[in-house]
């Protein structure tokens, strides 16, 4: 996962040159204008800059470029990708999109999550509460308001967050082998991943501390089952649901080719319920606080981040 900040005065939306030019993955590249589409920094029939000049922004080859063109074409926030013209941001991909807000129609977690959580970033006192199998989805996420707090965009006096995650010494029900045991292999390999994410998210956000003056504070709970959803609460006021739904795919680890049975929580289908959006909406919000509260203070443990 990366961990780079982009200055927004070397990384503006127009394709000016950069005189910091991060190197990156095509997918990196594509969770940055992701990013840029979903927050309203590039609009819907805005042409986005040259191929040529988004590989010197980002210091990739082109060819880095057209695979990163081509994620976001399939995710139907570009249109008329080609080698010829600059891509053109689709019709209805902002954050006006249905209002922008909770009450939008579900859209796949590594959509949807940014433009909400940099929502939540604009508030005085930042409160984010996330249940998940890892934390890879919400460091991706706050990656956008981190460059804007950066930036002078963005000031939180205070940040809080919290996240509960299964713990290291239970038997995950995904990943999990479709058939033949494994030996452990999946087990360290998610658990490699889900401290990984969790350490980058926490040094990013602590990190604040020295270079902002923010109060952050960042805690993990274990959990001892596999969670079946995800669920992420923001501000106290907004509650994002989404179901990991499984697949039986082919993976390698290690050397060793796998089958197993996992899902792709990235891609997972993201609910929005908010408060003052009607009775049902708030009344959800409501009661995913109390539940993640209730699993905080009862069945969860404390959880280190250590191989």
């Amino acid at each position: 996962m990366y961990c780079f900040r982009v200055d927004p005065e070397h990384a503006s939306a127009n394709g000016r040159k950069s005189s910091q030019r991060p190197r990156t993955s095509h997918r990196e590249v594509a969770d940055v204008l992701r990013t840029r589409i979903t927050s309203g920094v590039l609009r819907p029939g805005q042409r986005l800059p040259t191929q040529a000049e988004l590989a010197d922004e980002f210091g990739v080859e082109r060819a880095a470029v057209r695979q990163a063109l081509s994620i976001l074409r399939s995710e139907r926030l570009l249109a008329d990708v080609s080698r010829g013209r600059p891509a053109t941001v689709a019709p209805g991909s902002g954050p006006d999109r249905d209002g922008g807000g909770p009450a939008a129609p579900p859209r796949p977690t590594m959509v949807g999550l940014a433009p909400r959580v940099a929502d939540a970033f604009a508030a005085p006192h930042v409160e984010i509460d996330a249940l998940c199998l890892t934390s890879v989805s919400l460091t991706l996420a706050v990656g956008e308001p981190l460059r804007q707090i950066h930036a002078g965009l963005l000031k939180p006096a205070k940040i809080d967050v919290r996240l509960l995650l299964p713990g290291r010494n239970i038997e995950l029900a995904f990943p999990a082998p479709a058939g033949v045991p494994d030996g452990g292999l999946l087990h360290r390999s998610w658990l490699a991943q889900r401290n990984a994410q969790g350490q980058v998210l926490r040094n990013n956000l602590l990190a604040l501390r020295t270079t902002h003056g923010i109060d952050v504070h960042v805690s993990f709970r274990a959990l001892p089952f596999t969670p079946p959803v995800k669920l992420y609460l923001l501000n106290r006021a907004e509650a994002l649901f989404a179901y990991y739904t499984l697949t039986r795919r082919e993976r390698e680890i290690e050397h060793e080719h796998l089958t197993l049975y996992d899902s792709d929580g990235t891609r997972s289908m993201l609910f929005g319920f908010g408060q003052g959006a009607g009775r049902r909406d708030s009344t959800f919000v409501e009661q995913s606080r109390l539940w993640f509260d209730a699993l905080w203070g009862t069945i969860s443990s404390e959880l280190v981040l250590t191989p």
